[in-house]
């Protein structure tokens, strides 16, 4: 590998979160490595230690997939990085299968990919933010056999220099906030969330207003009625309530590795009729257990004649504005354009995140990208971005929606992706 000041590796992974560890955990068991010089591998990530989604680890809030939807079981079953192997570590695997539930808590799922990172921390740096990709000084694209990731350490330890024949980056999503607003301390997006809640004291709200209509709105919404009791509620969405989650068995064929052939494969009447037909699997839909309940406890007030759980459906926020200790909320009827100004202590934003764009961090690479007719970067089936004269190979985990289709960012296929991955990463050693 070389001397810190030169290292060398087969491959580089920027962000450690599922899925790069996923990919981690695939060059660990793969059967080139079997007999042969294993791949060598560093991964470096900004968090000072793993940690996926921490702020919307609510209580109770469960997985929206089954836990064989894990980092390893659908390409390797007999996987030691499994969530069986997991339970059956920390000593819960009859105990999880008396609960009879396919999902188990989004806590519990945390605690499983945090055991298994901890079986790879040699491979990964945190507290390390990677700064640039580039070309060697004094190569050309055609021909440099390796490109160079500047690291940077956000403890203060300095720069890093490493060298790398392939580059994977899965640097997450982006938290989207309407235009116009920031976050403050008493404006917060979900992503956030918890982080924030444990900095007030619940006591002294007396309203808070959730902005949006899917899962994380639903749960969020959920969680401060329970732990702000005194506090008037108000769940802001432009539709007409929530819509329910297709989880039914053919829907969720979508999911299935198989799918993403179909797709990347498919003309652009298929690519569009996924997303037409099957968007309801994931993207602003919350579910039905969930819309239930809160639907329950609106309908339980009511008869009570105590609302505190208000929804305002069809409703659009135009401000947000701070006035001393409170929060004013302007929000719009899409009925009939009425204004109406909330006064509230906190708003939370369920808006949702943008794909990962990796422009900015390829920085002179990016040249040699090639894009599709709508700006996008062209993928090959392999995940690995289409180049010009670039000998080194540069992956994508997320951001490619557009040619992987609905799984190319999420958990349902992370086992497979990151097969597919470190098969391709062997192949182009080997060639």
């Amino acid at each position: 590998m070389g001397t810190p000041e030169h290292e060398m590796y087969d491959v580089v992974g920027i962000g450690f979160g599922p899925s790069n560890l996923s990919l981690a955990v695939a060059l660990d068991e793969h059967p080139g490595n079997v007999g042969g010089r294993p791949i060598s591998s560093a991964f470096f990530e900004r968090q000072p230690s793993f940690g996926w989604h921490r702020n919307m680890l609510l209580p109770d809030a469960t997985m929206q997939i089954s836990f064989l939807k894990d980092l390893a079981t659908f390409r390797n079953p007999s996987s030691r990085f499994s969530f069986v192997s997991y339970l059956h570590d920390a000593g819960r695997l009859v105990q999880f299968v008396n609960n009879q539930d396919f999902f188990p808590t989004r806590q519990e799922f945390h605690q499983y990919l945090e055991w298994a990172a901890a079986s790879l921390s040699d491979r990964v740096s945190y507290n390390s933010d990677v700064r640039a990709i580039r070309l060697p000084p004094g190569t050309s694209p055609g021909s440099a056999d390796y490109i160079q990731v500047e690291v940077a350490d956000r403890g203060g330890g300095g720069e890093r220099l490493v060298n790398a024949r392939n580059v994977v980056i899965s640097t997450g999503l982006v938290p989207r906030m309407p235009a116009g607003i920031e976050v403050d301390d008493r404006v917060w997006h979900t992503s956030e969330f918890l982080d924030r809640y444990g900095r007030i004291n619940p006591d002294d709200i007396k309203g808070v207003a959730v902005i949006g209509a899917g899962q994380s709105a639903a749960e969020i919404t959920r969680f401060l009625h329970d732990n702000v009791p005194h506090a008037q509620i108000y769940a802001i969405m432009p539709s007409y309530g929530y819509a329910v989650a297709d989880d039914t068995p053919f829907a969720n064929q979508v999911f299935d590795p198989g799918a993403v052939d179909e797709y990347y494969n498919g003309t652009d009447q298929t690519r569009e009729a996924f997303w037409r037909y099957h968007k309801n699997t994931n993207y602003s839909v919350v579910d039905d257990d969930v819309i239930r309940d809160l639907f329950r406890r609106t309908y339980g007030e009511r008869v009570r004649n105590s609302q505190r759980l208000n929804f305002l459906n069809l409703t659009r926020v135009a401000a947000v504005k701070r006035a001393g200790t409170e929060t004013r909320v302007k929000v719009q009827s899409l009925i009939d354009n009425d204004p109406q100004e909330l006064s509230v202590d906190v708003v939370v934003f369920a808006t949702g995140y943008d794909a990962m764009e990796p422009t900015a961090l390829l920085g002179d690479l990016d040249q040699y990208c090639l894009r599709d007719s709508s700006g996008r970067l062209r993928v090959e089936r392999d995940y690995r971005v289409v180049t010009s004269g670039l000998p080194c190979g540069i992956y994508l985990q997320g951001g490619t929606e557009h040619t992987h289709g609905l799984s190319a960012s999420l958990l349902s296929n992370i086992a497979i992706r990151g097969g597919e991955i470190a098969d391709s990463l062997l192949r182009r050693r080997a060639a």
